[in-house]
């Protein structure tokens, strides 16, 4: 038995490789569950991984990126799963350290899958992937901790990315007013399409500034950047308004005091994806397969294959890719 894979190998100092190679079944890792998978993406940590490095997170080589992937399951070694059953995964450093979704198969521990929602196809859960996943924990953290529609307008920075797209779809949908951040004028009208009651250039916020506190402007925000746009966000948030942490495009790097936090009540809220419980990710594609509007979805979606995704993560990294990426393993 074999099957196809984007196969990342590198020996000694030299860069890393990718291309696409038939594979025998015993080449898998070990795991509880063998998975026909039919869909991946392509994420920023994708991007990292098949840099020529490794991106600091791929460790072993020969190696098959893709953090996340759906597909049907083949064969299972644990009574929660049999074959035939559809299923997704996001996370648990598969596709860094563990074998991932760029190939035809995978195999995994059992704990780290999930039943696929009632509502959604492979091609549509991949559509939101590990970026909508995480727009979804945002949007959760941000309504425990308080935030509602008439509090105020949202603001979502990176907006145009796989991560800013669904977390600006599912607050229109759910009744926020959206503003989103982009740096790129052309992608006004997709966001708009989205559900953004506005467009703020991401000149007139990206700028540190030396007050620790500005207006109070945002309910809330859903922030992929990091850096000094997330220091000058924290200083515009209403009293004891919430950030919800997703991303680092914009740097590690956060030039902010603690006066936010110690005169507002400004919460900033660390989301992570990769170590979630198993009952937290129901709850969240469960409010996927609700929330999301899925004709927005489909305005995300850019298709690709196997061939494309090393040119893909290369651009994403460098902020070019709009929306979600929905890699056909079998294409």
């Amino acid at each position: 038995m074999t099957f196809r894979a984007l196969l990342l190998e590198k020996a000694g100092d030299a860069p890393a490789t990718a291309s696409v190679q038939t594979l025998e079944d015993d080449r898998l890792p070990a795991g509880d569950v063998t998975v026909a998978v039919e869909y991946s993406t392509v994420n920023y940590k994708d991007g990292l991984c098949l840099s020529a490095k490794g991106g600091g997170l791929v460790k072993t080589y020969p190696h098959v990126a893709g953090i996340d992937f759906a597909g049907t399951v083949e064969a299972s070694d644990d009574a929660r799963y049999k074959p035939g059953d559809k299923v997704v995964l996001t996370g648990w450093r598969v596709g860094e350290r563990h074998w991932g979704g760029y190939a035809e198969k995978a195999r995994v521990k059992a704990d780290w899958l999930v039943p696929l929602p009632a509502g959604l196809t492979t091609r549509q859960t991949m559509a939101v992937g590990t970026a909508g996943f995480t727009a979804m924990l945002a949007v959760m953290a941000l309504e425990d901790h308080g935030l509602t529609p008439e509090k105020g307008e949202v603001l979502v920075t990176g907006a145009a990315g796989g991560v800013g797209s669904v977390a600006t779809a599912v607050l229109a949908r759910l009744g926020y007013t959206v503003v989103a951040v982009t740096g790129r004028a052309e992608e006004e009208g997709y966001l708009k399409d989205l559900g953004a009651a506005r467009i703020l250039p991401r000149a007139e916020i990206a700028e540190t500034v030396k007050r620790p506190l500005e207006s109070e402007v945002w309910a809330g925000c859903v922030d992929a950047v990091g850096g000094s746009m997330l220091a000058r966000v924290l200083g515009q948030m209403k009293y004891q308004a919430s950030v919800a942490a997703v991303g680092n495009a914009g740097g590690i790097e956060v030039p902010a005091t603690v006066i936010p936090f110690l005169l507002r009540g400004v919460n900033l809220l660390g989301i992570d994806s990769v170590l979630r419980s198993f009952e937290d990710r129901q709850r969240a594609w469960g409010r996927i397969a609700t929330e999301l509007p899925m004709e927005k979805l489909e305005a995300m979606i850019r298709p690709a294959t196997l061939a494309e995704v090393p040119q893909i993560g290369a651009d994403i990294l460098k902020g070019a890719i709009r929306g979600r990426v929905v890699v056909d393993v079998r294409s």
